[in-house]
């Protein structure tokens, strides 16, 4: 309780003098610095400071100004700065009429018209699943029912031929001829046994007459094609295998249709034939399978039956197979058999035997409509039928290679995804050990050789921060590090009452001064509080964070190390009460704060936040300070002082409270603008990647994985989303649930672990369920429309981020890490 007090208070103007005396006599401020351009203060703080800029990095700027075309002037941190004036202009002086209207002109908005194509894609997506679905009879499968004791069909039609004719309501049928056997071919064609049957055929000199699934038939158009031309017949046996007698009338018109639009499409052809799945002989043919095969005759087929059920789907045996084929005493007959539907390799053998057999007895095989002397079962199918079935052959292969895509999509992501979730918790471990190691050092030896700690400069830029900003440099001076500080709040241009609460915050506090200048950006405004700086040890604050009273003395105690450049610090969210405050939390715990860990140990840190960062000054002079070409200036700034050879880590005992988004509305803002800005970084430091030395094993470590996890697997994760649930309800639901149980299990554990480490309560884990369904969705969506504008090149505009006065409120900060 007494730190979380200190947050409130902070020293009175009677304790003005012994902070002053403590921090010494205040440097004057520089005579040119009232004087420093509002636009780039790039000169100006390499005049003051010392910055060397090497000549390579202006002409990799000058690439990237060329890739991304004009930089953007109002970037900065999240305190929302409007844009700034250009080049010569004031900040106070309005552009006239001719210069607003080119503005205007030139003006490129963030673009609308993705999303409409991203729905469309979306909605493409889903409709291709659902005909691969559809099309290999596992979406609105249909399976056999038993139909005992629902009565039978006529007589007329039970004690009649194989092949029957209902369209005027009366039945006929008719039977083959003696010696003549009609060859049938049911639940092809299939890649593999249809064209061994069709060789067999041609070798014989027989013809057969195959009913199509047609789907199959969509699937191996060339099959059908080729048993045309060797003069077989094509029948209908529905799109998918579907129970005729158990399915509705629109149904069995919409399965027969599309077999038709398939038959167009694949040969030009339309049947007037029809065997309907799990149908036999005559007198088998049950009362709903009668009912359904009136339905079809009203589509005008002719419905085809059989005479003798080889059952070779059963694989008896060759020689069963053989005796169930051959008609008794030279009768004639229609012959059932499969040529797809599993192992066919029996179905194979007994046609040779049987052809051999029964040619040598005087038998004669032909196609079903020759052998009752009808008119032939194929016509030609219309233009317009042919284009539709082309499309539809068209649209069910890519839906069956999309599948196929997505299968080994969602394979390669699991992987991935999987691999991540065991490395970040092995390379945290790795780095707990190093920290235990590194605390041992540090009891022997607090502050380097001299055991001397290094007076720090904080500097706080602060654009319409009002609401937050007395909390934040109050919970700055009330540290307990031993040596002196100062605190440079720098007011960014404020409209709002910021100016007057730094004012007065700067005549109650000793070491706190006031800086104002016009509105230039977060960038521009670091430069000018690290241009006025008194001290080489530079902590940078975003004005809504709150530090705890050892968090200065955390931060700045690994630059000990002189290889150490920079200091990540352990952000937390405050405003952690609601749905999407407990969501950001286990955001900032599970996912920043464990990558930080893997990034210290491989030695590639892509960002120190600007919530909490300490600097060492001749870091920040190698790189020429804080750049404006970039919306994620912390990120930017990071992988330049990275590549120039300096080593950035993470200190996880150095906490500062932040004020997360408490809308949606307010996060996809702030996560839209993160996120476009890493994919700036990245690009404008891509040439790490070939590098040598530490810059290029940065590159190779950080820009690939940031590629990889916070890019792709992004942008592809609604897709292999949408894929999952298909698998759940198309394909195989055990394998599916399995897997996302096992995941959900592993992300759990390393959860659990991330929470253990920073000291935080697990009780947050029970909105980790409804995280994975509702914000990870929004995250992909963010990093989509990122992409996208980065894609499109258009330019982001800045998007402020409202406080609700999280710090001003009482006491702000939960009563232990974890609530």
């Amino acid at each position: 309780m007494a730190e979380r007090a200190s947050l409130d208070g902070g020293p009175r103007p009677r304790r003005r003098a012994a902070h002053a005396a403590q921090r010494g006599p205040r440097p004057p401020p520089d005579p040119e610095f009232g004087r420093l351009p509002v636009v780039d203060q790039t000169d100006t703080v390499r005049r003051l400071v010392g910055l060397h800029q090497d000549p390579r990095d202006s002409r990799r700027n000058e690439a990237h100004r060329d890739v991304t075309g004009p930089r953007r002037r109002n970037d900065s941190g999240g305190v929302g700065h409007p844009p700034v004036p250009r080049e010569g202009e004031r900040a106070d002086e309005k552009p006239g009429p001719e210069a607003d209207l080119m503005a205007r002109e030139k003006r490129r908005r963030d673009p609308r018209g993705h999303w409409i194509l991203l729905l469309l894609g979306a909605l493409t997506l889903v409709g291709g699943l659902l005909l691969a679905g559809y099309a290999h009879g596992i979406v609105g499968e249909s399976v056999q029912h038993e139909y005992t004791g629902s009565g039978s069909a006529p007589a007329a039609v039970a004690g009649g031929g194989p092949v029957v004719n209902l369209s005027d309501g009366t039945p006929k049928s008719v039977r083959a001829p003696r010696r003549t056997i009609a060859l049938t071919f049911d639940d092809g064609p299939d890649p593999r046994w249809t064209p061994q049957i069709l060789d067999v055929l041609r070798r014989h000199g027989a013809h057969a007459t195959f009913f199509v699934i047609g789907a199959h038939a969509a699937d191996h158009p060339d099959i059908v094609d080729r048993a045309l031309r060797e003069g077989n017949e094509i029948g209908s046996h529905t799109y998918t295998h579907i129970d005729m007698a158990s399915s509705s009338p629109w149904r069995i018109r919409f399965e027969l249709d599309l077999t038709q639009q398939a038959l167009a499409g694949a040969a030009g052809i339309h049947t007037r034939l029809i065997r309907m799945p799990y149908s036999s002989v005559p007198n088998g043919l049950s009362a709903p399978e009668y009912r359904a095969a009136r339905e079809a005759a009203r589509q005008g087929y002719v419905v085809a039956l059989t005479d003798q059920d080889t059952e070779d789907w059963k694989r008896p045996g060759v020689d069963k197979i053989v005796q169930a084929a051959t008609p008794r005493k030279g009768a004639g007959a229609v012959l059932m058999l499969h040529d797809s539907g599993g192992d066919r390799t029996q179905t194979v053998q007994a046609l040779d035997t049987l052809l051999t057999r029964l040619t040598a007895k005087g038998y004669r095989f032909t196609t079903l409509s020759q052998a009752m002397r009808l008119p032939s079962a194929d016509v030609p199918a219309s233009t317009l039928d042919k284009v539709t079935g082309t499309a539809l052959i068209d649209g069910q292969r890519w839906s069956s290679r999309l599948t196929g895509w997505l299968g080994v999509l969602f394979g390669i992501a699991g992987v991935l995804t999987t691999l991540r979730l065991f490395a970040l918790p092995l390379f945290a471990h790795i780095h707990v050990r190093r920290v235990r190691r590194e605390r041992r050092r540090r009891r022997t030896a607090p502050h380097g050789a001299g055991n001397v700690p290094p007076p720090v400069s904080v500097i706080v830029p602060a654009y319409n921060e009002e609401v937050g900003l007395a909390a934040t440099v109050r919970s700055l001076v009330a540290t307990d590090y031993p040596a002196p500080i100062e605190v440079l709040i720098v007011d960014d241009g404020s409209s709002d009452d910021t100016p007057v609460i730094g004012a007065r915050l700067e005549q109650e506090i000793a070491n706190v001064r006031l800086i104002r200048r016009p509105n230039g950006g977060k960038p521009a405004a670091l430069n000018t509080g690290i241009a006025n700086a008194s001290y080489d040890v530079l902590v940078l604050v975003d004005g809504d964070t709150v530090f705890q009273r050892d968090t200065i003395g955390n931060l700045v105690r690994p630059l000990d190390d002189p290889r150490v450049g920079a200091v990540s610090g352990n952000t937390k969210v405050a405003n952690r009460k609601g749905l999407i405050g407990r969501w950001q939390h286990l955001e900032y715990v599970i996912g920043f704060n464990l990558d930080r860990r893997m990034f210290d140990v491989l030695e590639c840190m892509p960002t120190v936040p600007g919530a909490i960062g300490a600097f060492r000054r001749a870091a920040l002079a190698s790189v020429g300070g804080l750049s404006t070409e970039t919306l994620a200036e912390d990120t930017d700034l990071t992988m330049a002082i990275c590549r120039a050879g300096w080593r950035v880590v993470y200190e996880e005992t150095a906490l500062a409270w932040t004020e997360a988004p408490s809308s949606l509305r307010q996060l996809w803002r702030q996560r839209y603008r993160w996120c476009y800005g890493t994919m700036q970084a990245m690009w404008k430091h891509k040439r790490a990647l070939v590098e040598r030395g530490r810059s290029g094993r940065f590159g190779r470590r950080c820009l690939p994985y940031l590629a990889i996890f916070q890019v792709a697997l992004p942008c592809l994760a609604p897709v292999v989303d949408v894929f999952a649930v298909y698998g759940m309800f198309v394909l195989n639901p055990v394998t599916v649930v399995v897997s996302w149980v096992a995941f959900a299990a592993a992300q759990a554990a390393a959860a659990m672990y991330a929470l253990r480490l920073d000291g935080e309560r697990l009780t947050t884990l029970w909105v980790m369920p409804l995280q994975q369904v509702v914000y990870r969705q929004l995250m992909y969506l963010v990093v989509i429309q990122s992409l996208v504008t980065a894609v499109l090149g258009a330019r982001l505009r800045w998007h402020v981020i409202r406080r609700t006065g999280t710090f001003s409120e009482g006491d702000p900060l939960p009563s232990r890490v974890g609530v």
